[in-house]
């Protein structure tokens, strides 16, 4: 799982920061800092601070597991 920002298309409206505090802070007026590589266990606040982005600058990339594996 990765977590991609368009920091050009980011406006620091913060609603991720609300979504998923643990992956996503704030820093100063305009400044976001995120965890690119977040857990597994974190992919539901991931989710939601995705769909709650009012510009969409956020995307997140899923692995999916390889053919013929048991996972």
């Amino acid at each position: 799982m990765r977590v991609v920002v368009d920091l050009n298309r980011c406006q620091a409206y913060a609603q991720c920061c609300y979504a998923a505090p643990e992956s996503f802070e704030l820093r100063g007026a305009e400044i976001l800092f995120y965890d690119p590589s977040p857990k597994p266990e974190d992919r539901g606040r991931i989710e939601r601070a995705v769909q709650s982005c009012p510009v969409r600058a956020i995307s997140l990339e899923v692995d999916e597991p390889a053919a013929g594996t048991d996972r």
